[in-house]
């Protein structure tokens, strides 16, 4: 274990409520980017600011890309990234289940819980080999792969059962897809992160990320994972109630 990862896992006893913060905050910006999504593709409403545009592009991005970097992060401050890893592949299995059966849009095959299990799993395995990578290089490197390879997942492939690292076939569809191939790329950039900023503080991070800026979001911080699975059902029936 490097210094910057070691003094991240010493900091582990004591929660940093910036990133509990930040992720609830994302997590509402999911719940009403599902809700527009809903409303406009399901249920037929005119929101021509959001369909096929730029900003729901952006707007899409900047939930995933988050959630991906800060669990990339939180890998230098689990004390088991295997089990977090399980935990993540299971409630991807529940999303997949739950959509297959709803029947309401395409099922969920290989969405941001299967690549934050599958990425979290790797990096519990090869953290060794990875730590030996210094971290301002991996972090460039990881970005430059993630740009790099980015439009690799939009193409289609004659190749079957490849989907989940980013070679989907003519045939695959689903209605949320982040395999490994780019995405993975940048939730290791958060690992790269995180053990850069252990190393720029190394007695500790600063006093700011520990303060409780915005109780609410805190809050809804730490049940993420619960409002994820529970969220769209809700959802989908408010907006079939407001549809008719």
């Amino acid at each position: 274990m490097d210094g910057g990862t070691a003094a991240a896992t010493a900091r582990t006893r004591r929660r940093v409520t910036l990133f509990d913060t930040l992720r609830g905050f994302t997590i509402i910006s999911m719940v009403a980017f599902h809700a527009c999504y809903d409303l406009a593709y399901l249920e037929g409403f005119a929101m021509p600011w959001f369909t096929g545009t730029l900003f729901q592009a952006v707007w899409r991005a900047s939930i995933s890309w988050t959630f991906l970097l800060l669990a990339g992060w939180m890998t230098c401050f689990s004390r088991n990234n295997v089990r977090r890893g399980l935990i993540y592949g299971v409630a991807a299995l529940v999303v997949w289940i739950a959509t297959s059966l709803a029947g309401v849009d395409t099922s969920v095959s290989f969405g941001i819980l299967f690549c934050m299990a599958a990425s979290t799993l790797i990096v519990g395995a090869l953290a060794p080999l990875f730590d030996r990578v210094p971290s301002a290089w991996g972090l460039v490197i990881s970005l430059a792969l993630f740009a790099l390879t980015y439009s690799v997942p939009l193409t289609r492939y004659p190749v079957e059962g490849l989907a989940w690292l980013g070679l989907p076939s003519p045939s695959f569809a689903s209605g949320d897809y982040y395999p490994l191939i780019p995405f993975f790329f940048m939730y290791l950039a958060g690992r790269f992160a995180a053990r850069l900023a252990g190393e720029h503080w190394a007695d500790g991070y600063p006093a700011w990320m520990y303060r409780d800026w915005m109780p609410p979001l805190t809050a809804v911080g730490h049940v993420s994972l619960v409002i994820y699975l529970v969220h769209q059902p809700i959802l989908l029936l408010l907006t079939e109630l407001i549809g008719h």
